[in-house]
């Protein structure tokens, strides 16, 4: 079967992680969060893939490559152009970006699924398609309920007693909205649809193609399959992802590494003073990384390879990308060290050269230039 994953977009919530790399590409335990929806959609056969691309286009082309070390086939669709040489990215809105494929080369001839390559799905897809088919509809929502309280923060799905979509609100106040189940950014459509998306126009999905559904009473249809859904939407719904992940929450992923105590995984070739160092899991510690004496790592927390923390330093539920140095006695908690900057978890984040966090460094960088600094 085929599939879209939506990966057009510039990730502006995500902001910093997503000025040097496209949002699909931000790492959950050590891959990229679009790595995971892709075996997702191979396992339920899925195997043909286009993926729309616009910032930072080259970043997801060469790691995925043509899709077959995932057992796929996978193919680009650019939206944007090149000026004075460089990438300009023009990002055509979600259903625009489908309309574009299929102006080109009649990509989707049969039923078709499109999600958004910036969630982590553990979905039965082969039953969502099979419930779509059974009703009949063009067009359908897969959809989940949500503590009322939490409404606010989704796109709401109205539907009467039969699955019929009837009306959409777009992140209502609790005691306005009139459901709490919420899109979630998987949809089955049939081609037909996208007869109703204008050519070389910036249309989307939820704003403008659904409410042309619902107003031609189109047979439209919410599918309400109860599944784990772990949307990176903003900096601290990836920082609350990689500590589900890292508690066993969502257990279709297994932790890499090789498991040398109790909840502690490591890669290759580490340097730990393990006798003097304080490490409570679940803490993963990348391939080449040092972790000096003193040193307290307290779990969920990631550190990427090739990363240095000093002596005395102390991390606690945070993630560390790769190359990152921690300095002495530094005290990282509930944060996101990321290159230059240091992002908390819920989205406030410090740049190293305007902030003076001579503490958060590239660990490339030879220890001695910072010998006078840290601390």
């Amino acid at each position: 079967m085929k599939a879209m994953i939506l990966a057009a977009g510039k990730g502006t919530r995500v902001r910093p992680l997503t000025n040097e790399m496209p949002k699909p590409m931000i790492p959950i335990i050590g891959k990229p969060v679009m790595e995971y929806l892709i075996e997702e959609l191979q396992r339920h056969g899925f195997d043909e893939i286009m993926i729309n691309v616009s910032h930072l286009p080259e970043k997801i082309e060469s790691y995925f490559g043509n899709g077959e070390r995932l057992g796929v086939d996978i193919g680009y669709s650019f939206e944007g152009y090149i000026e004075d040489g460089k990438i300009q990215s023009e990002a055509l809105g979600s259903a625009g970006g489908i309309k574009r494929i299929q102006e080109f080369g009649g990509f989707f001839d049969d039923t078709f699924l499109v999600v958004c390559g910036d969630a982590l799905i553990d979905l039965d897809l082969t039953k969502a398609v099979r419930e779509h088919w059974k009703s009949g509809a063009v067009a359908s929502i897969c959809t989940l309920e949500v503590p009322v309280e939490s409404v606010s923060d989704y796109g709401v799905v109205v539907s009467d007693e039969n699955g019929q979509i009837t009306s959409f609100q777009e992140k209502p106040t609790v005691d306005e909205a009139l459901s709490n189940q919420v899109n979630t950014g998987i949809y089955i459509f049939e081609p037909e649809v996208i007869d109703m998306i204008p050519e070389n126009t910036t249309f989307d999905i939820g704003s403008d193609l659904f409410p042309l559904l619902v107003e031609r009473g189109l047979g439209f249809n919410a599918i309400n399959i109860p599944f784990n859904w772990i949307d990176i939407g903003r900096i601290s719904d990836y920082w609350e992802a990689n500590q589900k992940i890292m508690n066993g929450d969502l257990r279709t992923i297994p932790m890499p590494g090789k498991e040398v105590r109790p909840g502690v995984w490591v890669g290759l070739n580490v340097s730990i003073d393990w006798d003097e160092c304080e490490i409570q899991g679940p803490v993963y510690i990348g391939s080449g990384t040092k972790i000096e004496a003193g040193a307290m790592i307290v779990g969920p927390t990631w550190i990427g390879h090739g990363c240095h923390i000093r002596q005395n330093a102390g991390i606690s539920k945070s993630i560390i990308f790769e190359y990152t140095r921690i300095g002495s006695a530094s005290i990282v908690k509930n944060s996101v060290a990321f290159g230059r900057f240091f992002v908390d978890k819920d989205g406030k984040s410090f740049e190293s050269n305007k902030m003076h966090l001579d503490w958060v460094t590239d660990s490339r960088i030879p220890t001695n230039s910072f010998d006078d600094q840290d601390g």
